[in-house]
């Protein structure tokens, strides 16, 4: 038998991801639609032990799919990893009659909704917010297409002063320990090398690669480095390259936080939307203790238990190949 679900709450948690406000939306009005009481937790985790929670309402989420970042606010909460923390934060749930509750964020926001939903039994589904495209049971992660898009705009520009000035780039992308941003950057942006935390490329095959097309009269060349790479960071890669490859002008750019930033793409906003509606239906149906996902472009509910555990997402194998045979 299902539960009466009457009373649903909506939060995001972890790093902020293009796209996040679009699926508050669309949770926020799906549950009106289904006749069912709204609310809003305001920063996260930390907000339900502060019970910073409010009311919403359709007119709440008007005009705010362009929008990045989160209007909900986001924190990382260390109270909340502690019985004592969660214990509380239960207790601001149940004041306000909340039985339903739909967590946006990555890893550790799931980690922390399936203590809580073990623990004390709400009825919780989560939403893949994160634009590192790193959990498993869903193709695409909310963010990530946004976050590449921005990547492969700041390459492109840098690009142009690249062959102006005939040098070498080390661009920094995120993803902390998955190269999936850095992959489809590289591709997009023909970059003449990366470097993915997934698969080893060691610094002597690198620089070959340099020489080569340096050998073909390339007036540039740009190497994407994935944060999670075993070499480091991208100055001390690019200074380990330079000792042995001085044919460029050698140059770094970290893009850092300006990868989770900005209006979302068109792809975010309608998947921001999809997740946050199946989300919502999901809880009124009963589901609980699951992630909503996009796979084979089908909406797919995952254990949160497999969505953290199994960690296999694979990158592209055809992906990978393009990056050396596109890139002489």
């Amino acid at each position: 038998m299902k539960p009466n679900i009457k009373n649903i709450a909506v939060l995001t948690s972890g790093g902020d991801a293009p796209g996040m406000n679009a699926c508050i939306r669309a949770v926020v009005r799906t549950g009106i639609y289904h006749g069912k009481n709204m609310f809003g937790v305001i920063q996260g985790y930390q907000g339900l032990i502060n019970n910073n929670i409010i009311s919403m309402d359709a007119r709440s989420v008007s005009n705010i799919l362009h929008l990045g970042g989160t209007i909900l606010k986001t924190a990382r909460c260390l109270a909340f990893k502690e019985d004592s923390g969660m214990e509380i934060a239960f207790k601001n749930l149940q004041e306000k009659g909340i039985d339903g509750l739909v967590v946006i964020g990555g890893d550790g926001t799931f980690t922390g909704a399936k203590r809580f939903g073990e623990k004390f039994g709400i009825n919780v589904i989560g939403v893949p917010g994160t634009i590192d495209n790193d959990l498993y049971g869903s193709d695409f992660t909310l963010g990530y297409d946004t976050a590449i898009n921005t990547v492969i705009e700041a390459i492109d520009k840098i690009r142009d002063t690249a062959d102006s000035h005939d040098r070498l780039f080390f661009v920094e992308v995120m993803g902390r320990d998955s190269g999936c941003i850095a992959l489809r950057s590289a591709i997009a942006s023909g970059a003449e090398a990366v470097l993915l935390p997934e698969r080893e490329t060691s610094l002597k095959e690198l620089i070959t690669k340099l020489k080569e097309g340096a050998s073909t009269k390339k007036s540039s060349s740009i190497v994407i480095v994935s944060e999670g790479n075993k070499y480091g960071g991208a100055y001390d890669i690019a200074k380990s390259v330079k000792r042995k490859f001085t044919h460029y002008d050698t140059k770094v750019t970290i893009l850092g936080h300006l990868q989770r930033g900005g209006s979302p793409s068109g792809f975010d906003r309608i998947l921001g939307s999809r997740l946050g509606f199946a989300a919502t239906n999901a809880l009124i149906n009963g589901e609980t203790m699951k992630m909503v996902g996009l796979f084979g472009n089908q909406i797919k509910l995952t254990s949160l238990s497999e969505a953290l555990e199994s960690h296999n997402y694979k990158l592209e194998e055809d992906l990978l190949e393009m990056t050396h045979v596109l890139s002489i």
